[in-house]
């Protein structure tokens, strides 16, 4: 198995669901844009960690696998507190989103980083 690639297939599926539930059956303004926003930065991160799992055979790969696991936790951590508050209410948990923000940036870091090559030398 291949735990990225399935985590990216469910973070994917996840996404495509949540917007949907955003545009056909939430009223309340507030909480479709949560959604809304959840399931936008969780399609584009699933589909940033399937890139990832392309780049395993090449150099980059490591950095590009690390990458990956934190697009995975990024879109969690942001994605989930965004559909906890829309399901619960309790915009205390708008706190945590920005700790999914850093994972995020972190692995577009990474991802930078992983196109460097191993020895810092920029590659085309």
């Amino acid at each position: 198995m291949r735990p990225q690639l399935f985590l990216a297939g469910l973070s994917g599926l996840i996404g495509v669901a949540v917007g949907a539930f955003a545009a056909h059956g939430v009223a309340d303004p507030q909480v479709k844009d949560w959604l809304r926003t959840g399931g936008q930065y969780q399609i584009l991160h699933a589909a940033a960690v399937l890139a990832c799992c392309a780049l395993p055979s090449s150099r980059a790969g490591p950095r590009a696998r690390m990458a990956g696991w934190l697009f995975l936790a990024g879109a969690s951590v942001f994605s989930g507190s965004l559909y906890l508050m829309a399901a619960t209410g309790v915009r205390v948990l708008g706190a945590i989103t920005p700790i999914g923000g850093v994972l995020l940036l972190a692995g577009w870091a990474t991802l930078a980083w992983a196109g460097l090559g191993t020895d810092g030398e920029t590659r085309a």
